[in-house]
């Protein structure tokens, strides 16, 4: 088996099916490839983002989807001018923006989407 060599696809799940799709596709930008009775199916940097429809949504508080990205800056102040509010998490010495460094460099900062999902922008690592 050879799934190290195979694209991978990121799931979510949604309880309001009409905010999602307007979210990922006109807030995030991503295309919508279709959508049916249980979810909407985005394209995303060459790999799928299924977003399930459920009937009852408890978004675990953890990380549940991340885009790595090379200008977190511009990429934060482009989804901010656009309506997303980035999370502040106690603890953390975030800038201005919402943006972590932690130890080693990388950048992080999160959001959360319609249903309380939260997500991430990542740079790359090392």
């Amino acid at each position: 088996m050879s799934l190290h060599k195979q694209t991978v696809g990121g799931f979510v799940a949604t309880a309001q099916p009409d905010r999602a799709r307007a979210f990922y596709s006109d807030v995030l930008g991503l295309r919508l490839v279709t959508e049916h009775d249980f979810a909407l199916v985005f394209a995303s940097g060459g790999t799928t983002v299924r977003i399930q429809k459920v009937r009852e949504l408890q978004p675990p508080s953890y990380t549940v989807l991340g885009w790595i990205v090379d200008d977190m800056e511009a990429e934060v102040d482009e989804l901010t001018r656009r309506g997303v509010t980035f999370l502040r998490v106690p603890g953390l010495q975030q800038d201005a923006r919402g943006i972590w460094t932690p130890p080693g460099g990388q950048k992080v900062c999160w959001f959360k989407d319609p249903d309380g999902n939260t997500l991430s922008l990542n740079t790359p690592e090392g």
